[in-house]
């Protein structure tokens, strides 16, 4: 079973760039989708069906940001939107299939913002979404991704020393991270790859991406109870269309 995550910065702007070839030559049993910025009404997607898809999204109240969604080429067992908690759900950041074996959850985590004028928001979000993936994990193995909207390590971003107060760096949203590793999951892509230079999200400015001056900041983690299951873990950077590229998680 093949799984991609797409932060695609504008679902209905990705597809003009060529996003629906891309998904029809590489067609993914599942494709998790992140800043959709749009609802379901304003979106042709039979050509999404034709390929085999069934679609569910969970879109942000206000028009034109956030939003998540999962496209699958199997059937998930039940599909459930948000967290349960009204003041994390107005965004459209989290979206959960359940299958057969395990939950599989696409999120958008908030992002802190220049100045760090939502930090403290972000905290919140970070404890209230640990929490959530954590009960799940009782019932059966998790599977989350998307954008975290977090560089975990040193490694995973071109110029630690120079961000280490910015966001998406910042101590607390780090130690978010780590306290995934306490409750029991791991980053899929470190288990297979421990160098640095791996990153799949570049600002469009400055030609960035051409030279590789990125963040890593979209995950596959894992419960430790399903790693057996993993078979590879990969960043997919020769993928256009956002200034994320997806990453990919294949199980046995």
């Amino acid at each position: 079973m093949r799984l991609l995550s797409f932060n695609v910065n504008g679902i209905r702007a990705c597809i003009k760039k060529g996003f629906d070839e891309f998904l029809a030559g590489d067609l993914p049993d599942v494709l998790c989708l992140q800043e959709t910025k749009a609802h379901e009404g304003q979106l042709d997607l039979e050509w999404v069906h034709d390929l085999g898809y069934e679609t569910h999204f969970n879109s942000a109240v206000k028009k034109g940001y956030s939003g998540t969604a999962i496209w699958t080429r199997v059937k998930p067992n039940k599909v459930t939107a948000g967290l349960g908690i009204e003041e994390h759900d107005q965004e459209g950041r989290v979206l959960t299939a359940t299958y057969d074996d395990f939950h599989l959850v696409t999120v958008y985590t908030p992002n802190s913002q220049r100045g760090l004028k939502r930090l403290e928001y972000r905290v919140q979000w970070d404890a209230a979404f640990l929490d959530y993936v954590r009960k799940l994990n009782k019932r059966k193995p998790v599977i989350f991704c998307g954008d975290l909207n977090c560089a975990h390590t040193e490694i995973d971003l071109a110029n630690p020393k120079t961000n280490h107060r910015n966001a998406g760096f910042t101590e607390d949203e780090r130690a978010g991270l780590d306290r995934m590793v306490d409750a029991n999951f791991f980053d899929s892509f470190r288990a297979f790859e421990t160098g640095p230079e791996h990153y799949s999200w570049w600002t469009m400015r400055t030609n960035a991406r051409e030279r590789n001056i990125g963040w890593r900041l979209d995950y596959f983690w894992v419960a430790n109870k399903f790693r057996d299951r993993v078979t590879s873990a990969s960043i997919r950077k020769e993928v256009m269309g956002s200034d994320h590229c997806p990453v990919e998680l294949v199980l046995s």
